[in-house]
């Protein structure tokens, strides 16, 4: 991986677009949450599908293409199918795994994406200059002060548009003690839809069938919640 990008540049700067499959070995982030994801992608040669969410394409498919920031990129059918689109797409992931794998699809399918390896409130994006902003089952952690959350609102634009999509009923499960994972501890769309004021209109928020695509984790859940937000000003 190459070292020799500038350390002291935004994140969003740092990285190459898809025309190269290499991810500079840059983190921005916590460590272990970033060891956490690449043990997760390393278990399986392919984690996802390989195909664009369902959610994203039905929301997407009225708004005229700007700058889209994908939030969990994973292997890139997201960020791929938005830069075919006609997108300029940011794609953020903690893993440096998967965005391997991402860089290379995307160089396969000839799309441009600028990935980011970073968290989300580490990834010094610039504020309020993105168009779209798509959080598609993101696994953000929650924080006293609602970070994730406030950072997710900060990166969109007046007039953009944020789309948040998850599982439905993930937030009501217990802890898993075998996983460790314990969904009170990851933002769900309530808790962004619950810092939404009047510069925000809610265009969509609600419970719907999932058209899931075939293979890949999380093809057993059903249902998704749906939040779409616009910034008005």
């Amino acid at each position: 991986m190459p070292d020799d990008i500038a350390t002291d540049a935004p994140a969003a700067d740092r990285l190459p677009s898809s025309d190269s499959p290499a991810i500079a070995d840059g983190y921005v982030g916590d460590p272990a949450v970033r060891d956490e994801w690449d043990a997760r992608y390393a278990e399986r040669e392919r984690l996802w599908s390989g195909q664009p969410n369902g959610a994203l394409v039905a929301e997407v498919a009225d708004l005229s293409p700007g700058r889209a920031l994908d939030v969990g990129c994973g292997e890139g059918a997201d960020a791929i199918w938005l830069a075919r689109s006609g997108w300029d797409v940011t794609a953020l992931e903690v893993s440096g795994v998967a965005l391997r794998r991402a860089a290379v699809h995307a160089r396969d399918a000839g799309a441009e994406v600028r990935w980011v390896h970073a968290g989300l409130t580490d990834a010094a994006l610039p504020p309020a200059s993105f168009d779209l902003v798509s959080a598609q089952y993101p696994a953000l952690l929650r924080t006293p002060e609602a970070a994730a959350e406030h950072a997710l609102l900060a990166a969109v634009a007046p007039g953009g548009v944020l789309l948040v999509v998850h599982h439905a009923g993930m937030d009501e499960h217990h802890a898993e003690q075998d996983s460790g994972f314990d969904p009170a501890d990851y933002v769900w769309p309530s808790m962004v839809s619950a810092l939404l004021g009047d510069d925000w209109r809610v265009e969509v928020d609600e419970e719907r069938p999932r058209v899931a695509p075939d293979g890949g984790a999380g093809a057993h859940h059903h249902h998704d919640i749906v939040l779409r937000a616009r910034r008005l000003r």
